[in-house]
């Protein structure tokens, strides 16, 4: 039998060496390349971390339930202390469940009973379940969760992740000890976001850098997919990120547009705003919901009379409220259009109805 030098096979690729396997995360999504590891990586909430600390370290952890928007370090914490309770036993101790598997109330009964109910050999201490995404699951199956929770308290403990807590039963909350996770502050961001572009070799210019944390709105998940989509369309020919490459990448408006388009609804007649409005949706590709978020901003900076600015921000309001549940943008750009309009004349008649009409002369048509 021939013998093999075990270095020919390494320098051919047949043996897998350590370095190898370490650059298997470069081809990871920054988000989870990035990932924070442990608590102390983590680079908002320090009283939760604290508190999760102690909990861990007298083992007394509770049943838990983490809020607040995405991308604010929800999922992050909840592993990074599950790594520190079990250490190497990390994968046989925890169950993780997300939106992407069912929800309904068979899984809650068959799944996570059978992992809660059962006991590993040689292991000691709670066992954990993640329910992440906890706000889409069904009445139904919260209902049974809550039977669960009680019956397994002894070597489970429960955490569920949701963004809208109110999507929760009362039963399940108050079982809970509530964490809510706010959105990130932007210094909370920057040493992260810029120890990234280190390790990255990010060519990336400082208004750049404001533009990703303002398109956030505090949320770091969006910071690292919008910076790494930015490097891959435009870094690779050394070309330097500015805002304005930052805006293209996420399909936004620059402030630029936002403002050509505020001082259009704010001086046009109906018809000419509305075509300029209806321009950049069509021409651009801009999302409209995105222009009245923006637009939302500009009308809280200007120095409207408070009835006025209450009125636009109300309309503006509810038109982001109709996009949300599925209307066609080119109709509710008349509706932002208008809501300007009475704004505008609300300022020159400040006396009149918000319609511009008294409703006690308005007179039923005669009858033919």
């Amino acid at each position: 039998m021939d013998i093999v030098d075990e270095s020919s096979l390494k320098e051919s690729g047949g043996l897998t060496s350590k370095a190898g396997s370490r650059n298997t995360e470069d081809h990871l999504p920054w988000v989870e390349k990035y990932r924070p590891k442990e608590l102390g990586d983590l680079v908002a909430h320090e009283a939760i971390v604290s508190i999760l600390d102690k909990l861990i370290e007298s083992n007394k952890l509770p049943h838990l339930l983490f809020h607040g928007p995405p991308g604010t370090g929800k999922t992050s914490t909840i592993k990074a202390a599950a790594k520190k309770m079990y250490g190497p036993k990390y994968a046989s101790m925890i169950l993780e469940l997300n939106a992407s598997d069912a929800r309904g109330i068979d899984v809650v009964r068959d799944q996570i009973k059978e992992f809660a109910g059962t006991r590993k050999l040689f292991s000691t201490g709670v066992k954990l379940v993640v329910l992440d995404e906890a706000d889409n699951m069904t009445n139904d199956a919260q209902a049974a969760l809550r039977r669960i929770i009680e019956k397994y308290t002894e070597n489970t403990r429960f955490c569920m992740i949701c963004n809208y807590v109110n999507k929760i039963t009362p039963a399940l909350q108050s079982r809970c000890t509530k964490f809510r996770f706010a959105p990130l502050k932007p210094e909370q961001i920057i040493d992260r976001l810029n120890s990234i572009v280190t390790q990255e070799q990010v060519n990336i210019s400082p208004d750049g850098i404001e533009s990703l944390l303002e398109l956030s709105g505090g949320d770091m998940r969006r910071v690292l997919n919008l910076l790494q989509s930015a490097t891959m369309s435009y870094n690779r020919s050394n070309q330097q990120i500015t805002a304005n490459e930052v805006y293209l990448t996420a399909g936004a408006a620059t402030p630029q547009v936002i403002d050509k388009l505020y001082l259009g609804l704010m001086t046009n007649d109906f018809t000419t705003a509305h075509s300029m409005l209806l321009e950049g949706l069509t021409q651009y590709g801009y999302a409209l919901v995105d222009i009245v978020q923006s637009l939302s901003w500009k009308v809280l900076e200007t120095s409207f009379p408070d009835e006025a600015t209450s009125i636009l921000i109300s309309k503006l309001s509810d038109i982001e409220y109709r996009l949300s549940k599925g209307c066609r943008d080119s109709i509710q750009v008349g509706a932002v259009v208008g809501a300007f309009i009475i704004v505008r004349h609300k300022l020159i008649h400040p006396d009149e109805k918000e319609d511009g009409m008294n409703v006690e002369e308005v007179k039923p048509p005669a009858a033919p």
